[in-house]
């Protein structure tokens, strides 16, 4: 049909985590933890705002540490914002992001669902990010995804 946009992607990603799903979930909303464990190797993260509640903002900073110069934001970071809509301790967490970008490659709301199931004794992460646009290359994404799972275990774990 005409006027019809093709629907975005969405990519997951999961990992077991050997916590509590209580312990886990404290590692999602505390922005010193975040800032450690959610940049994706080769980045480092920055908590600009961060208030864990449901309606609550955030606005986060991932800069690379080389000099490849190819930032959605600038030369050399990814700057994006956007909410909390949903926090269910133990269980789940929904985040609406918005990359701060100039190329409409990199616009809209992403939905990012990091859902906690436990499993005997640890919690099996699973990260659904919904929306994905067009300008994150599918492939890019799921090394992301998975470097940040691997970062939130050694992090948990250590």
């Amino acid at each position: 049909m005409a006027g019809t946009q093709e629907p975005r992607r969405t990519d997951t990603g999961s990992r077991i985590i050997k916590a509590a799903p209580d312990v886990v979930y404290r590692a999602l909303v505390d922005p010193a933890a975040v800032a450690s464990w959610r940049p994706p190797m080769g980045m480092r993260g920055e908590v600009l705002a961060f208030d864990a509640r449901e309606g609550g903002t955030f606005r986060m900073a991932f800069i690379y540490e080389d000099d490849g110069g190819h930032g959605k934001t600038t030369d050399n970071a990814d700057v994006f914002g956007g909410r909390f809509a949903e926090l269910v301790p133990g269980r789940r967490v929904v985040e609406l992001v918005e990359f701060e970008s100039d190329d409409p490659a990199f616009a809209g709301t992403m939905r990012i669902v990091t859902a906690l199931e436990p499993v005997g004794g640890t919690t099996r992460v699973t990260v659904s990010c919904e929306n994905v646009p067009p300008g994150i290359s599918e492939d890019d994404h799921q090394k992301g995804i998975a470097s940040s799972l691997a970062n939130l275990a050694a992090f948990i774990e250590a």
